[in-house]
């Protein structure tokens, strides 16, 4: 998680350093494409609803199986995702990064985003549902569609004009980073206390 929060402090460095972030997203954002903006704004509401449905999801698996190490890894995904949300809310307002198409008048503003742009919550959130699904399952046919849901809701958000590519990047690092500190934690907890592994939920 160290290197983590490092990468979090270079991108936030470079959140103040926009030249090569606005060329990218410029590239990214150019030329009206209808469909495909319908497509995209259509993808990035998909991500708030399915974020809590996918650990809610796990949670339920694991009831309906009776398999305690689901059900905890439903709890663990609930807790991950909450702690990658808090962190980027928190993280937006300490930044308070202008948005793209406020710095930049030729960027074209394709969504109605909430206040400030780093880093990109949409992003975040994907990221650490997928991280979550991953971890929780184990299997390639789960971790490869959640990943590249992910990834196209990460370049939704620059597509739409919404952020910047170092936005998305610090989402990415914030959504796997909080996945795996949470396992993380709880296989630490395990080894220290026994009998948290065997607890009844």
């Amino acid at each position: 998680m160290k290197y983590a929060v490092l990468i979090l402090m270079v991108l936030s460095r470079l959140a103040f350093c926009q030249n090569p972030d606005y060329s990218l997203l410029k590239s990214i954002n150019a030329h009206n494409m209808p469909c495909w903006d319908k497509t995209m704004r259509g993808l990035s509401t998909t991500v708030y609803p399915l974020a809590p449905l996918s650990a809610a999801g796990i949670l339920a698996h694991g009831y309906l199986k009776k398999d305690k190490v689901l059900i905890r890894n439903g709890y663990k995904s609930a807790i991950s995702l909450s702690f990658a949300m808090l962190m980027s809310t928190t993280l937006k307002y300490i930044i308070r990064r202008e948005r793209p198409y406020h710095a930049h008048p030729d960027i074209v503003q394709r969504d109605t985003p909430g206040t400030y742009s780093f880093p990109s919550g949409h992003t975040t959130a994907a990221f650490a549902t997928a991280t979550a699904l991953s971890l929780s399952y184990k299997k390639w046919y789960v971790a490869v569609p959640a990943y590249t849901y992910a990834g196209f809701v990460g370049y939704s958000r620059m597509r739409l004009g919404v952020h910047y590519p170092s936005d998305v990047l610090g989402g990415i690092v914030l959504g796997i980073g909080s996945g795996l500190l949470t396992w993380q934690i709880d296989k630490w907890l395990s080894r220290r206390k026994p009998a948290v592994s065997q607890f009844e939920f």
